[in-house]
């Protein structure tokens, strides 16, 4: 009997496993009464589903030498959750804890809810969660008041019944689809960069744990596919980690990888998810067969409008992209609808789901991180959720057209916005928003950007920060009268721009250049410039995020790519 790792043991919910005893105040695990009631179990290790390679799972524990009370009849469906017998369910304050993953070969982002069980149930929770441990590829903890950043990825691996129609035949599981979600600092926002599966990148040389303990060093390969960094030749999740850092320069923290299985156990968990496509499908390969407009679909069918290709678009995995985002943005809008998180059987069934599917990197793989997690991702509006791909384009040293390459026309400004932790929602509607603002503030005529004379000092950005944005102001923006004037004598938490009376006009325009709000305005004097010319005083501050992206949140020119939010309702093409 497992009951003691899965929560379950013969006819009994695993919710009515867990109760509230009236001594301590505290949920404890009660099992049968002819079992034993154990103390604190240790971690059971496991073989991975995806790399082979052994993985910790942690069993919910009960406190020794507590008594636990006899198991109650099993709840119907529409009863109270466990500890709310003879109340009503307490009102919906919030869209519930949310859980991330990303699920299947084809990769489904969900929002899991599951807010009426609570902290108790979190921990059998737990126990169904498989564990990876990526050393120094990603962070050794969570930080619940910084930005971060969970690679998603969903392998190709044929496990699970009905599944040997997909995939690569005897593959350890590659990286079939990937996703890079950067959350917000501030919660305001999310951006869920999809990485196609044939980038061709270099693969860095990683450090994995066998099956004995032992560490093996990987070597690294140049020029190949994305998706080779996952289970080939012994790799893990911390290899696809370093190839991410090794493409983009982003750094991911954690990891969260799933399986084709997870497909279809979420979707029918929740009854089904709704899809929308332009046109009939009827795909030989997938076996997809769908009416024009939309439907509803789970298990199988799911899966099979995940993986299809040959029907939307060019037949290439970049449309195929396009479907999944689109089908990723309806499935988070069914997690955080009423139906959904009313429904105490329908959140059970799906929190099960989730995490049975899922394997995650040790930093975040106990009950405790995985609550902060949810909580955290809780705070972000799916309006605010920016769904996009790498900018890529068609791999020069092919004929016929298989792979990509990365555009270092658009990718590199993706990357630093990702990286100084800039939206792509609301920009142009912030950017508006905040010259309002500054115009309110800063009344009057403004001199011609030919005119501004101003002195740019580092006083706590990034080191090289004033060269690259006097750099910026001359061939972006015309400030040409600019100079560099080294590091300021002390740094400061705020840039700021000094100028002189006479300076006025030309201060405001600078501010109209750069985001600048009016307390970043500090009357005063000037300096002379090589000329003798009165000149005004830029001080980057350490809120500066990087030549050309502007002090008010916004940002230069969003690159030209392709994107879309959770909450819109899309067909696919």
């Amino acid at each position: 009997m497992d009951a003691p790792g899965r929560g379950r043991a013969e006819d009994i919910d695993p919710a009515d496993q867990w109760v509230l005893n009236p001594n301590t105040g505290e949920y404890e695990l009660r099992l049968t009464p002819s079992a034993p009631q154990s103390a604190v179990p240790g971690p059971r290790r496991t073989a991975s589903p995806h790399t082979g390679a052994a993985r910790t799972r942690t069993a919910p524990a009960t406190a020794p030498g507590r008594q636990v009370p006899p198991p109650r009849r099993r709840q119907p469906p529409g009863d109270p959750l466990p500890g709310r017998r003879g109340r009503r369910p307490a009102k919906q304050k919030s869209k519930g804890r949310k859980a991330v993953l990303w699920t299947g070969g084809s990769l489904a982002f969900v929002l899991v809810a599951t807010a009426g069980a609570g902290y108790f149930y979190l921990q059998h929770l737990a126990g169904n969660i498989d564990t990876t441990d990526v050393g120094d590829a990603g962070a050794s903890s969570f930080k619940k008041d910084e930005a971060f950043n969970i690679l998603v990825v969903g392998t190709d691996k044929r496990t699970g019944e009905g599944n040997d129609g997909y995939g690569d035949k005897g593959s350890l599981g590659h990286a079939d689809t990937t996703i890079l979600l950067h959350v917000s600092k501030d919660r305001s926002n999310a951006t869920a960069m999809s990485i196609p599966r044939d980038l061709i990148v270099d693969i860095p040389d990683c450090q994995t744990k066998k099956d004995d303990g032992s560490k093996e060093t990987v070597p690294g390969l140049q020029g190949v596919r994305f998706n080779r960094s996952l289970g080939e030749s012994g790799r893990d999740a911390g290899c696809t980690m370093r190839t991410v850092k090794e493409a983009t320069g982003i750094q991911p923290h954690h990891f969260m990888m799933a399986d084709f299985n997870a497909v279809k156990t979420l979707t029918s968990a929740v009854d089904g998810v709704e899809v929308c496509v332009s046109r009939p499908v009827n795909d030989k390969q997938s076996k997809l067969v769908l009416p024009a407009g939309e439907s509803t679909v789970e298990g199988e069918r799911a899966l099979a409008f995940l993986r299809t290709r040959k029907s939307f678009g060019n037949s290439g995995d970049l449309d195929r992209i396009k479907v999944q985002q689109q089908f990723l943005g309806s499935l988070m809008r069914k997690m955080s609808s009423s139906d959904t998180l009313t429904n105490p059987k329908k959140l059970l069934n799906l929190a099960e789901a989730a995490t049975k599917a899922l394997t995650v990197d040790s930093a975040i793989g106990d009950v405790g991180t995985l609550k902060d997690v949810a909580l955290e991702l809780k705070k972000v509006p799916p309006k605010n959720i920016t769904f996009m791909t790498i900018p890529v384009k068609d791999n020069p040293a092919e004929t016929i057209k298989a792979t990509v390459v990365v555009n270092e026309d658009q990718a590199p400004q993706v990357f630093e916005m990702i990286q100084n932790d800039i939206s792509f929602t609301e920009v142009k509607a912030q950017e508006k928003k905040e010259a309002a603002a500054v115009a309110a503030r800063l009344k009057g005529t403004k001199s011609a950007a030919s005119e501004v004379r101003v002195r740019v000092l580092n006083g706590g950005a990034a080191s090289g920060s004033a060269q690259k944005e006097l750099d910026h102001l001359q061939n972006a923006e015309g400030v040409l009268k600019s100079e560099n004037a080294g590091n300021a004598g002390t740094d400061q938490a705020k840039t700021t721009l000094e100028y002189a009376p006479e300076q006025a006009d030309q201060a405001r325009r600078l501010a109209d250049i750069m985001g600048l709000s009016g307390s970043a305005m500090k009357p005063g004097k000037s300096e002379p410039n090589a000329q003798g010319l009165p000149t005004m005083t830029l001080i980057l501050g350490k809120d500066f995020k990087g030549a050309g992206v502007k002090l008010n949140g916004g940002s230069v020119k969003t690159p030209g790519v392709e994107k879309s939010t959770a909450d819109e309702v899309k067909c696919a093409n």
